[in-house]
């Protein structure tokens, strides 16, 4: 039977949104093809921790309790906090189910966890000051004003389609249930955890409280990967390589690049702030914050050929 090798590689894979669907349904059927490919690297002797987004899920999942709430006063709202948690549990279940059957049909006796985990942000964080994330319902301005008056929340006009609760993005610091995940690592287990970026939550006089705010997974996946001291951290997209001068006659595929080319690159404007450029960046805070390790970003479907080095793009410290 494949089992953990002592020089297998100690793998945080950050699932991009392609290897997910936007329904439970559409789902259910493309993580079946993604827990193949994490896998193919589990039967190589590595030990895993998957990481997931959650955009989709967590928006319909706020906009079905805002549109239930408006016409059925019996049907509570659901706040942004307990809809990301709801997000993590039935990703989390389809990816772990998935995983498992991948593992029993090629009798790899390794078994999933699914850890719905919390991530701390801090209050001053300026994020907070400029939020900037659209997530739930639409509403006339005359609504958004009086839930705004409600609750505290705040709402901005979404490109003249209506207004929108917009919530910050903030960084994280700390994952509250790393010792679980460390142990659960450890010993062997595959563990899906920290999907979306984990719930945000402040701490204040040693409790815990869920904040409406969306952190991103990848910055989480490697704040992770390096507090685990892993050897790997992958973010999935739907590229092969990181490319300069992206989709022009001039691009290139980089195959590696340490910190100062990245950031250089990153300088010269070469990366697409709400695609490449945060998952550059996230690689840079892993490998800065743990130097002996090797970031890598590739697409779900190469992901076995680029931990083995044969494409993808590496970063390193």
């Amino acid at each position: 039977m494949p089992y953990i090798k002592s020089d297998g590689k100690r793998i945080v894979i950050a699932l991009g949104g392609n290897a997910l669907g936007n329904t439970p349904q559409e789902q259910l059927e493309l993580v079946k093809h993604t827990a193949a490919c994490i896998v193919d690297m589990v039967a190589e002797g590595n030990n895993v921790i998957v990481t997931h987004g959650n955009g989709p899920q967590v928006g319909m999942i706020n906009n079905a309790f805002a549109f239930a709430s408006q016409h059925d006063e019996k049907t509570p709202e659901m706040p942004f906090p307990e809809a990301g948690a709801m997000s993590q549990g039935y990703i989390g279940y389809q990816l772990s189910q998935a995983i498992l059957n991948e593992l029993r049909r090629r009798g790899i006796m390794r078994s999933t966890a699914n850890v719905v985990t919390q991530t701390v942000v801090y209050p001053d964080d300026p994020a907070f000051q400029n939020p900037t994330k659209p997530v739930g319902a639409f509403l006339t301005e005359e609504e958004a004003k009086a839930k705004a008056a409600e609750t505290g929340y705040t709402f901005k006009e979404d490109a003249g389609r209506g207004w929108r609760q917009v919530v910050a993005s903030p960084k994280p610091r700390r994952i509250v249930e790393s010792d679980a995940i460390q142990d659960l690592f450890d010993d062997g287990y595959i563990v899906v955890c920290t999907g979306g970026g984990g719930v945000p939550v402040f701490e204040r006089n040693d409790t815990y409280e869920g904040v409406p705010a969306v952190i991103d997974k990848d910055r989480s996946a490697a704040m992770m990967a390096a507090t685990f001291k892993a050897d790997m951290l992958v973010i999935l997209t739907a590229v092969e390589k990181v490319a300069i001068n992206f989709n022009t006659p001039e691009q290139a595929d980089i195959d590696t690049m340490d910190t100062a080319k990245a950031q250089e690159y990153i300088e010269q404007g070469q990366f697409a702030p709400g695609s490449m450029l945060p998952k550059v960046e996230a690689c840079l805070e892993y490998v800065g914050e743990y130097p002996q390790g090797k970031a890598l970003i590739t697409s779900l479907d190469k992901a076995k050929d680029a931990i083995n080095g044969l494409t993808g793009t590496t970063i390193t410290a």
